[in-house]
């Protein structure tokens, strides 16, 4: 896709958002799709899907600290199409922002749902995957692997906690706070390692990771917790001598681009492939 013609807001297609000016505002959107069987569980409460897909989409907006502003969606119907519009309420009534449109289809095949956010940026300019400063500190928010932990739950069927799974919170008030400070930001949806690998690629830097220092929902599997993904907590990079202005847990820091772009505990990580999810290719 990055050989086709790209507008100049679509930031070389290497973000998560696009961010336009238009007159005096700075818009930022963002589109994610999902497809039964591989994002949702067959089965699950489409109410619980119809959030999911809100709080994913504005998750990347969260990263740019941006505002919703409102959301269009794309819906394949079926026979839980109720279900679905009542969690879609639920989630656009959280975060108040409302439905500015979209289109259903009906079809055969694994049912695929997307979702189109657009925000409005506070703060500009607005936060990137690029960016990251020598020097600088390196935070997430939250715990990681909670999501994973509720997944298993969800599959396995036990009576463990599933929100962080089926309902993940998107870090909005959080993003707003630090739009303004950091040097490189981004939403954790496909695992910390990963993500930070993409960071370091981005801003031409090497991070660095104190694996101990992570915040994880499974202290005795903190390797899945940095790798399994659908957190939705924010990576950011913030000048050493600033405190985040929102709770966040320092993991480690922005070096020099050395033999590779990320290390754990002094490991040098060179290829990205087995660090988090990566969407499959045909």
């Amino acid at each position: 896709m990055r050989r086709l013609p790209l507008h100049p807001g679509a930031r070389g297609l290497a973000d998560d958002c696009a961010v336009l000016e238009i007159g005096g505002e700075t818009l930022v959107i963002t589109h994610d799709a999902m497809i039964e069987g591989r994002h949702w569980l067959s089965g699950q409460d489409v109410a619980d899907v119809a959030w999911k897909l809100v709080a994913t989409n504005l998750s990347d907006l969260a990263a740019k600290g941006a505002e919703p502003i409102g959301v269009l969606v794309g819906h394949s119907l079926g026979h839980d199409d109720v279900q679905f519009l009542a969690g879609l309420h639920d989630a656009l009534a959280h975060y108040g922002t409302g439905l500015l449109g979209g289109d259903t289809v009906s079809g055969d095949g694994p049912r695929t749902l997307g979702l189109t956010a657009i925000g409005r940026a506070t703060h500009t300019p607005v936060p990137s995957r690029a960016g990251a400063q020598i020097g600088d500190a390196l935070y997430v928010t939250g715990t990681l692997g909670a999501a994973m932990l509720g997944y298993e739950a969800l599959r396995d069927g036990t009576d463990a906690e599933t929100t962080a799974y089926i309902r993940p919170l998107a870090r909005l008030p959080e993003g707003q706070a630090l739009a303004g400070m950091v040097s490189a930001m981004m939403d954790i949806s496909d695992g910390l390692l990963l993500d930070a690998f993409r960071m370091a690629e981005a801003s031409e830097v090497s991070l660095a990771i104190d694996s101990k220092s992570v915040p994880v929902a499974a202290p005795d599997r903190v390797l899945d917790c940095l790798k399994w993904g659908d957190d939705y907590e924010l990576l950011f990079a913030l000048p050493a001598d600033i405190a985040p202005p929102t709770p966040a847990t320092r993991i480690g820091h922005v070096e020099a681009r050395g033999y590779a772009p990320l290390f754990i505990d002094g490991e040098p990580v060179t290829n990205p492939q087995g660090l988090g999810y990566v969407h499959q290719q045909a």
